[in-house]
């Protein structure tokens, strides 16, 4: 009951929309379904078609042919014979009739004689019509040839028929062969010039997917569905070109279209099926998982069950019981399919493949070799090689055998995925399970730890890396797939990414055992003792079982070695040794606990890592007892090899270096260790015995007995390794002969030509490997030697031939870290293409959030390095809000990056937003409490604002304190005005910064505060009138002179020290360059720097330095006006931190202009206002004493005054306390205290002109 339900609910969403459509829309349908073996549905839609138009034979027609297709041969038999004297369907019955025949159990040759007589009769009078329903029969059996001759003397009748020239296009387009194919588009465009024929235009669509053009396919299938709306196989179509587009939300939002319009649509529950399983990766539901196992097992059989004769159904059967490890049912179904089909060779592999597990090899050579007589006939089968494979290493054959069989494997497997779209054909072939398998066995021939530093990893994880690659962007649920890349990431060196991915395994199942032992491995190598730990209890937690398993002791006993606790990790590898697995004895084989299966590799590892525990722990005698064990142990095997290196090593910790280098000498070419053998000697003749000569022999004698790319390399990485890169040189270029597409090659060989100074070659060479268009990674070693030799249109036009590049996520990726390159090293503005770097960016971070789950940290690292750079950006143009915008951005990404929660911090001091500075100051405190910069920034601030006592300021002071104690550099204290260039001490403060000028973080800012202090040396108002008189009679004009000319000198020797690596650095430069200029003040020098300001104000109109550096200029030239204009144009911009001084210098000097014209209130409210930004300024306060003392509010003027001598520190007798007793006396206040001044200044000349004798007067009246 529930079937006929389930049967009633299809035809009813499949006949919804019936009632409207004409006979060709039907029939549309009809031929969609015959075309993908939905028979059922030909049956349901046809049944309609008679219902609707009276008994037309057509739809009688395919309903019986539904009925026939099906398997209901003699019922189809009996309805052909009512419909065969129908003058339309007549030749078409006919063909099924004998097609019908034949099928049967027992086919009557002399019927078929006569109907095919008939055939032959009728057909030399048929009319168009019967001669167009003939052709499309044989094309839907699949007879193309022959439906073409049909067609082809139908289109001749009726004079270019649009049915027929359709029907042609399609016979064409899905015959399989090139020729036919090119010529579908000139028959579809025929028959579709009068109108919109919804067959014609899926064929059309047809012809664009098989050219493999899918956007212009979809554009057909977007008209059909405008065109006709309720007409399903177009929505059908649609969803598989978006997956083919590799379009999953677009391909999934079809598929819920298609469910509203159909919900029992079986290819959109299949596309939600796929989606569900690859794209959002649902872990549990993907690989071996049992219980999924047992489900699909009882589809199959089930499916079995209603076709018992199917032998590909009882082989699918045999597969199932292979994936749950069921060798003796396995055999049985494969047993059932080749009693059903002789020559099925899918059941013959899995009869081989069942042996092989039994362990039958003498059944299993001898069936493949039978197997590989016959190739040329079944065709080359990538299971087969396989199946070879594993028997050559069961056999213990050479390991290059072995390796050569696998190679072959996967040759043969990917090129049947060649031109397939993604799709459900592709995952099939795809067969992630088989993959797996493969990579195993290549692991089996890698080491069991990473490379050591400077040595290649093992060329074997390429190919590893390179399936799991593809494993992981298509099916990224796999959990194995990720297990093995993680696996392969760590012993090629990349441990973070290693991490990264088993992180993302456990989140999603935490109870994965081999995950925990391999995140203990990768915590290991980072010497991460504590995590180490961690990562072994969690995944006993989880699988109490793990303790029997030898590898959880090793990494274990591999941890207490490394701190230092040997006599622990002895008993650890002791326990380990006394597992079951451990031994190949007769005992052990019989003990009844469970056997637990550990590889070879494993095994001896444990032997070899208790050896050295006995030797580091002195024990000599124990360490050599247990070798031999090895040695026993491993005898006839190809671990053997490792032990006798391990032997060498154990000789060499016994000084006897001799003994070692017999050792490995006796290992030969033919044996699998060779390689390792001969890196062991090359190791001891450069270590032990100092002969580069012999170091670099070992490397040769590789490359002469086994010539490949990885000895190739081996050697060129030796050479290079002794300082000799010309040899290197001859040597990589040899081994990318035997290899051009490998990447790693050319990148070296680019390297060594840039270390023998060849850049010329080396660009030349870049080029000439980029035209090939295989290693587009190397555009950023070109950029970057482009950028070193300052060629900087060259980088340029690298730069934007990667961006116009259509490329994949790993090339995005590339693209990225060139545009990173060039915002940060061109000399010129590069800021084009900061957006669309981050747009890129953005793309890439969607991407491999599902494709390349162990770059994820990288990439949002980098993400936020590039909206950390649009923010600098936009810093330096004054674009303020548009900067903290994009340093927010860049927390989104990296929420702990300290470098740009400090500037964020800075940047709220631009809009004067205290609280949010602090919030800033404070979240990066608690990340770092010894942060100096952020203490400071938040606790200045306060201070400058007149709040030091504030609790606020109170709970940074800890803070900073500590921070200043930890980071020992004297720039950082300029920033609580503490420094001695602030507190009127010229000569200390050179000294403190002279000590810093060689710092790599604080060296430039020191060196450019040492340049003003010479230009500058008692911080006076540059340009400024209004206190020039108080120096006239300090010195000599000509020894001043003298001086400003001397001071000028040494600041043209230290910018000669200033090396800018950013644009912003460089415009710095110059107008430091240019203050020097001004410094002379003579008249020629100060025009030049006038000159170089004004370029700088054109290509920035806003830049602040320029603008007071042009003010200047002007003052010094009597040009009053001219250098107003410039300072009131400075003053009306918003203020910024970053030219903070700047801002402050311009309100000072026009100011002294405004006093200078006696304007006290304009200059008044500039003096304000540089008080309000800076409380400590003592240069306002002292021209605010000024102004009252012109005023005559002597009071007023010796408060500023006092102020004045305070913040300068009491250090300048001209603006300081002399000039506030200078006042008292005015305000009749007679109690003097000169103490301070003449212990300060005794010799100073105006002390006794202006202050004492005066006094003296006063007293005396």
């Amino acid at each position: 009951m529930q079937c006929c339900h389930f049967l009633s609910i299809i035809v009813s969403s499949c006949t919804r929309h019936l009632d409207s459509w004409k006979p060709f829309h039907f029939q549309a349908l009809i031929n969609y379904y015959c075309q993908e073996g939905y028979f059922h549905h030909v049956q349901t839609i046809a049944s309609e078609g008679v219902k609707k138009f009276g008994n037309d034979p057509i739809f009688i027609f395919y309903r019986i042919y539904g009925t026939l297709m099906e398997g209901h041969v003699q019922e189809a038999l009996l309805d052909l014979e009512s419909i065969k004297n129908k003058p339309e369907v007549s030749l078409c019955t006919l063909m099924a009739l004998i097609y019908a025949h034949k099928k049967s159990p027992n086919p009557d040759q002399e019927v078929i004689s006569e109907l095919d007589a008939k055939l032959k009769e009728q057909r030399k009078t048929a009319g168009q019509e019967a001669l167009y329903f003939a052709g499309l029969f044989l094309w839907h059996i699949g007879r193309h040839e022959k439906a073409r001759e049909y067609i082809d003397r139908m289109i001749k009748i009726s004079n270019g028929s649009k049915e027929g020239l359709i029907l042609r296009g399609w016979i064409d387009v899905t015959s399989g062969k090139e020729a036919s194919i090119k010529k579908a588009a000139k028959y579809f465009d025929e028959g579709l010039q009068n109108g919109n024929d919804v067959f014609g235009l899926m064929g059309k669509a047809q012809y664009f997917e098989v050219r493999q053009n899918y956007s212009g396919a979809l554009e057909n299938v977007n008209q059909i569905i405008a065109n006709f709306p309720h007409f399903l196989p177009a929505f059908m179509k649609k969803m598989k070109l978006q997956l083919a587009l590799q379009d999953w939300e677009q391909a999934t939002e079809t598929a819920h279209r298609l469910l509203q319009k159909d919900a029992l649509n079986l290819e959109a529950i299949k596309m939600e099926a796929i989606h569900h399983l690859c794209r959002e990766g649902n872990i549990r539901e993907c690989g071996r998982n049992p219980l999924i196992l047992q489900q699909t097992q009882t589809l199959v059989e089930r499916a079995f069950s209603l076709a018992s004769h199917s032998a590909d159904i009882a082989t699918e059967l045999g597969y199932q019981m292979i994936l749950q490890g069921k060798v003796k049912e396995a055999s049985k179904w494969y047993g059932t399919a080749m009693a059903l089909d002789e020559t099925s060779v899918p059941a013959l592999t899995g009869i081989i493949r069942s042996q092989l597990m039994e362990g039958k090899l003498d059944d299993v050579e001898q069936q493949l070799e039978f197997l590989n007589e016959i190739q040329q006939s079944i065709g080359k089968s990538a299971e087969l090689s396989y199946l070879r494979a594993v028997l050559a290493l069961k056999r213990h054959k050479r390991q290059e055998e072995v390796i050569t069989l696998l190679n072959d494997v996967l040759d043969i497997h990917f090129s049947c995925l060649r031109g397939l779209p993604l799709g459900v054909e592709y995952f099939e072939k795809l067969n992630p399970d088989f993959l797996i398998e493969i990579i195993k066995e290549y692991l089996n021939f890698c080491p069991a730890q990473p490379a050591g530093p400077g040595q290649p990893p093992s060329p074997l994880l390429k190919p590893c890396a390179s399936v799991l690659e593809t494993l992981v962007k298509t099916v990224p649920g796999l959990q194995q797939a990720a297990y093995f890349t993680a696996k392969v990431k760590y012993l090629a060196g990349n441990s973070e990414a290693s991490q990264s991915i088993l992180q993302h395994c456990i989140e999603q199942d935490p109870s994965y055992a081999d995950a925990h032992l391999l995140m203990a491995q990768v915590h290991l190598s980072q010497n991460n003792f504590k995590l180490c730990s961690q990562s072994l209890e969690l995944c006993l937690s989880y699988n109490f079982e793990v303790r029997e398993h030898p590898v959880y002791h090793l990494i274990k006993a591999q941890a207490q070695i490394k701190m230092g606790e040997i006599t622990e990790a002895i008993k650890t590898l002791q326990m380990a040794m006394n597992l079951p697995g451990m031994r190949n004895t007769a005992s052990s084989s019989k003990s009844k606990s469970k056997k637990i299966e550990i590889d070879g590799s494993d095994r001896v590892s444990i032997y070899l890592e208790l050896v050295e525990a006995h030797r580091l722990n002195g024990e000599q005698h124990e360490a050599i007892k247990v070798l031999q064990d090895a040695i026993n142990e491993f005898s006839g095997t190809p671990e053997e090899l490792r032990v006798v290196i391990a032997n060498a090593d154990l000789a060499l910790a016994q000084e006897d270096v001799e003994g070692a280098l017999t050792m490995l000498r006796n290992i030969t070419p033919e044996q699998t260790y060779y390689v390792q053998a001969k890196e062991k000697m090359a190791q001891v003749y450069l270590e032990y015995r100092k002969d580069k000569k012999l170091y670099a022999s070992c490397y040769r004698d590789l490359v002469e007995k086994m010539p490949s790319s990885h000895t190739f390399l081996l050697l060129g990485d030796a050479y290079m390794n002794i300082q000799e890169p010309e040899e290197a040189l001859e040597v990589y270029e040899q081994a990318l002969k035997k290899n051009p597409r490998d990447g790693a090659l050319a990148h070296k060989i680019g390297n060594a030509l840039i270390k023998t100074h060849n850049y010329a070659k080396a660009i030349s060479y870049y080029e000439a490997a980029l035209k090939t268009g295989q290693h587009n990674f190397l555009s950023y070693d070109l950029a970057e030697l482009l950028l070193k030799l300052n060629q900087y249109d060259k980088a340029e036009n690298v730069l934007q031939q990667v961006l116009d590049h259509e490329s994949g996520p790993l090339e995005m990726c590339d693209s990225i870290q060139i545009l990173s390159l060039c915002i940060i090293s061109f000399p010129k503005p590069f800021f084009l293409f900061f957006h669309q770097a981050r747009d890129l960016q953005a793309k890439v971070l969607k991407r491999i959030q599902i494709e390349q789950l162990d770059a994820v940290p990288m990439q949002k690292q980098l993400a936020a390095e590039i909206c950390s750079e649009i923010a600098k950006h936009s810093a330096t143009q004054r674009n303020y809000e548009k900067a903290i915008k994009f340093y927010k951005e860049a927390l989104v990404y990296c929420e702990t990056d300290n470098k740009v929660m400090l500037e964020l911090a800075r940047l709220y001091l631009a809009y004067d937003d205290v609280d949010s500075c602090q919030r800033q100051c404070a979240l990066l405190l608690k990340n770092d409490p010894d942060n100096a910069a952020a203490a400071m920034v938040s606790y200045a601030k306060r201070k400058l604002n007149g709040n030091s006592d504030s609790p606020l300021v109170s709970s940074f002071t800890p803070y900073l304190f500590s921070a200043l104690r930890k980071f020992n550099s004297y720039t950082l204290l300029s920033e609580l005005d503490c420094l001695p260039r602030y507190t009127g001490e010229p000569n200390d403060a050179l000294r403190h910064f002279n000590k810093a000028r060689k710092d790599n973080d604080w060296g430039q800012n020191a060196v450019y505060n040492m340049i003003e202090i010479c230009l500058n040396p008692d911080n006076e108002t540059m340009g400024g009138e209004v206190f020039e008189h108080l120096d006239t009679d300090t010195d000599t004009s000509s020894e001043k002179q003298e001086s400003v000319q001397l001071a000028v000198r040494t600041a043209e020797k230290l910018l000669k020290e200033l090396k800018p690596q950013t644009v912003q650095g460089h415009v710095q430069l110059r107008i430091m360059e240019n203050y020097c200029l001004v410094a002379t003040k003579q008249k020629s020098n100060v025009e030049r720097a006038l000159n170089a300001f004004t370029e700088v104000v054109v290509n920035e109109k806003d830049h602040v330095p320029a603008l007071l550096g042009m003010a200047i200029a002007y003052m010094i030239l009597k040009q009053t006006p001219r250098a107003r204009n410039q300072l009131k144009r400075i003053s009306k911009m918003n203020w910024n931190p970053i030219d903070a001084e700047e801002f402050e210098k311009s309100w000072l000097l026009l100011a002294d202009i405004y006093i200078q014209s006696s304007k006290y209130d304009m200059a008044g409210e500039l003096l304000k206002r540089c008080l309000r930004n800076n409380r400590s300024c003592c240069k306002a306060y002292e021209y605010m004493g000024y102004i009252m003392e012109k005023e005559q509010a002597y009071k007023d003027a010796a408060a500023n005054y006092e102020m004045a001598w305070k913040y300068g520190n009491q250090t300048n007798p001209t603006i300081g306390k002399f000039i506030t007793i200078f006042s008292l006396l005015w305000s009749q206040n007679k109690l003097l205290d000169l103490d301070l001044v003449l212990e300060a200044h005794p010799n100073y000349p105006k002390i006794r002109k202006e202050i004492l004798d005066k006094a003296r007067a006063s007293l005396r009246t």
